[in-house]
């Protein structure tokens, strides 16, 4: 079943169960805390919280995504992306756990064919309830396990609407890690659908809940490219059909095909960057801009290290399906070029510096005020070569440098 199929498929089944459907969310939010939407109930979180009314207490999305918590995972595991697109059903002070959780499974087995016996479920330990509820709609105990609040708990990571979750997972069988459900092997055991109940006003942290929402609300997220990996029956999210041809033309650039990981981190970072482009976003030193501008250059290194010496990102940039031909590409061939020029000017000192072991806060600093190199890449080459790094004294060396700047300008 192809992406788009995937799509229609949920929105067609929720709209039979009176559930309203609305346009996507901006992938870039009107929120202060959050920098980009990272879950379909982004926009909706006013009406989690009570502070305005939805247009219908049933709601549907098909909601693009960026996330970037996990980009040390990109090309590591078959399921992660820091783009992607989540479908969710919505319910406010409607419907709540027994129906998200009746609706989901049905659709899942009976809408996209999966097997009954393959679906495994995690739910917050201590919620004997959720427990009950999944063995009434018939799923054995031994496939329900209980997971800490790492796992079965939800919130935006800011301050707002959050409460324990429900995870429905597919075992995509031995040939891919152990058995014995996601508790053990989350690889094997791809995660699919997070039913979240929505019911806590969350504070600074998920340790901190403020007390009870105004109602008990459903926000549900299923992920349209792992399920499309299962569907479609390929390894990971990167060669399912509204990736892979963005991913094909990562190789073509390379003219190899013998590093797999490097080419689907290469493909996932130009294809968010591309997306967040589209929108508005170019890449810079702070806040939004510097994501997509971090993005571009872990892609631009990888292929440095894979031997490809001349810019080639313009072309996979034109690859990514989502958004118009042509839009991101002259920035990104610009932003490219520019570090490329970075790369050259700062690799030999910081090889040098490599070779002599722990990186001082100096060096650092200089790498990054004299040659451009964003912290975090420097800290991310030296762990890959084992090399410890003085963050504190970059950092300290950075606070009298921006002191500095403020005397020279008063």
């Amino acid at each position: 079943m192809r992406s788009e199929q995937i799509r229609s498929t949920f929105l067609d089944y929720f709209r039979g169960l009176d559930h309203l459907e609305l346009p996507p969310g901006p992938l870039v939010p009107d929120e202060r805390d959050l920098l980009f939407t990272n879950a379909g109930m982004v926009q909706f979180k006013p009406c989690f919280v009570g502070a305005s009314r939805p247009p219908h207490p049933r709601l549907s999305t098909a909601q693009p995504c960026v996330r970037t918590v996990d980009i040390d995972k990109i090309g590591v595991t078959d399921r992660h992306a820091t783009t992607f697109e989540m479908l969710g059903n919505f319910a406010f002070a409607d419907y709540f756990k027994r129906e998200a959780m009746a609706y989901a499974l049905r659709l899942l087995t009976e809408g996209y064919g999966l097997e009954r016996d393959r679906l495994w479920f995690t739910v917050l330990r201590g919620d004997e309830e959720s427990v009950d509820l999944w063995r009434g709609l018939g799923v054995p105990a031994e496939r329900i396990q209980p997971l800490g609040p790492d796992d079965n708990f939800w919130s935006m990571g800011v301050p707002g609407p959050s409460g324990p979750t429900s995870e429905i997972f597919y075992d995509r069988g031995p040939s891919i890690g152990r058995d014995g459900g996601p508790a053990v092997d989350s690889e094997r055991f791809v995660e699919l659908w997070n039913l979240v109940f929505m019911q806590y006003e969350r504070g600074r942290s998920d340790d901190e809940i403020l007390g009870d929402l105004p109602g008990r609300h459903i926000d549900t997220g299923l992920g349209r490219d792992r399920l499309a990996m299962v569907l479609q029956g390929v390894g990971n999210v990167h060669e399912t059909d509204a990736v892979l041809p963005t991913l094909r033309a990562v190789r073509e650039a390379t003219g190899r095909d013998d590093e797999p990981s490097a080419h689907r981190l290469v493909a996932d970072h130009v294809r968010t960057a591309v997306r967040l482009i589209a929108t508005g976003v170019r890449p810079g030193n702070e806040g939004r801009g510097y994501v997509v501008r971090r993005l571009l250059r872990r892609a631009v290194r990888r292929l440095v290290l894979l031997g490809v010496d001349e810019p080639v990102l313009g072309a996979v940039a034109d690859s990514v399906t989502e958004v118009p031909g042509g839009v991101a590409r002259e920035v990104v061939e610009r932003e490219e070029r520019a570090f490329r020029r970075t790369l050259r000017a700062g690799n030999r000192l910081l090889d040098t510096e490599l070779a002599r072991g722990p990186l001082r806060g100096e060096t650092v600093f200089k790498l990054h005020d004299t040659y451009g190199f964003p912290v975090d890449l420097t800290v991310e080459i030296a762990r890959e070569s084992g090399v410890a790094v003085d963050t504190d004294g970059f950092e300290r060396l950075m606070r009298e440098h921006r002191e500095r700047s403020r005397a020279a300008t008063r």
